[in-house]
């Protein structure tokens, strides 16, 4: 086989037998490692050694595809990671929405500019150690994607913006597999990554603290200001409002007959609103920025399993368009802290592993005290 493919290797184990699947395949296959992140901020956030996006993570991934006897490349994507992640990212938390850029970044660098490049070089697929999983509609022609079949390891959530297009040209070859079946190839293969641990933080931010980024790029958005309740009674002050999260218990140092939960934030009034666990629960929210996979738009009411952050259980809903393409989505049951500027995922009724779609949480519409100043 002479079909070229080019992986995306991180440095970890995942991506590494990707590349010697494929290889085993009979595919032309080329590493490439992106270096997204080259900023350093006025305070150095230390590195743990699994991260991704560090020179020991490069040089692994170079020492692995030199071991499988292929090419290996670092391709600087730092510009259009800033565009398409960091700047949203901070920009989200200055207007109090918690972001999700991995989605972004899948989206938009990865299955973006990766493939792009991929495909000008004569490439003819971008693969990923993504734990997912692709297939065709045999009536449509349309690409699905379906969850991977290792529920601790499923990566779905995070691909739903990806276009017919982006999805013709990938592949997941370890949807198929479990992480420990993985790690075991990994060692029978001789791979020295085979027990690395897996990097659990943003790879820009691997301590996972956003707080020197923020302040850095918007000082001005964190700002003291109040903490209320929804009765309007101020219960203490908040630091900034970037710094606080729907649902948040600890940290918010106020009295009163507690305990308290951030229930809203208001940048306008630069607040923070605090409630009981009650308050926490909603049944409603709309979406914007929503993609479809099996089809290009939704015509009517659809039953789904939505899911409003990664590895929260799904549950039932019922997806409604309108006017003006953003989507309502109502629950059967509410659910606790749905968070705008997180994903809300749809997967199908009757197929649970099949992505319907996804969008970013943009309202979420909970039910309040009659004499809320929410």
């Amino acid at each position: 086989m002479d079909t070229r493919v080019v992986v995306a290797m991180s440095g970890g184990v995942d991506s590494a037998v990707t590349a010697a699947l494929l290889q085993e395949e009979g595919y032309e296959v080329v590493g490439v490692t992106l270096k997204v992140w080259g900023h350093v901020a006025e305070t150095p956030v230390p590195h743990p050694p699994q991260s991704c996006c560090t020179p020991e993570a490069f040089e692994d991934a170079r020492l692995m595809a030199a071991h499988l006897g292929i090419p290996h490349y670092l391709l600087n994507v730092e510009r259009e990671f800033e565009t398409h992640v960091i700047t949203p990212f901070c920009q989200e938390y200055a207007v109090g929405r918690t972001p999700l850029p991995c989605a972004a970044c899948n989206t938009e660098v990865k299955f973006g500019s990766l493939l792009r490049r991929a495909l000008a070089w004569g490439a003819e697929f971008v693969a990923t150690g993504h734990y997912a999983r692709t297939g065709v509609d045999q009536t449509t022609g349309r690409i699905l994607l379906k969850r991977g079949i290792d529920p601790d390891k499923d990566q779905s959530y995070f691909l739903y913006g990806l276009s017919q297009s982006q999805l013709r040209r990938i592949r997941f070859p370890l949807g198929t597999m479990r992480k420990g079946d993985v790690r075991a190839l990994a060692a029978q293969k001789g791979l020295r990554v085979a027990t690395k641990p897996d990097s659990q933080e943003l790879c820009f931010l691997p301590e996972g603290d956003y707080r020197a980024l923020l302040r850095e790029r918007h000082p001005g958005a964190i700002r003291p200001g109040i903490i209320r309740d929804q009765t309007g009674q101020v219960l203490g002050t908040h630091e900034g409002i970037p710094l606080y999260t729907i649902g948040q218990r600890r940290g918010l140092k106020i009295g009163g007959r507690g305990p308290y939960y951030v229930v809203a934030l208001a940048p306008g009034r630069n607040e923070v609103v605090v409630g009981r666990e009650e308050d926490l629960q909603a049944d409603t929210l709309v979406a914007d920025r929503v993609n479809f996979i099996p089809f290009d738009r939704l015509n009517g009411e659809r039953s789904v399993l939505a899911t409003i952050r990664y590895r929260h259980p799904s549950a039932e809903a019922v997806i409604s368009p309108m006017a003006d393409g953003r989507v309502l989505v109502q629950f059967a049951r509410p659910l606790r802290a749905i968070t705008p500027g997180q994903a809300v995922v749809f997967y199908d009724g009757k197929d649970p592993d099949l992505v319907v779609g996804g969008g970013t949480i943009q309202e979420v519409l909970r039910r309040t005290p009659p004499n809320s100043l929410m």
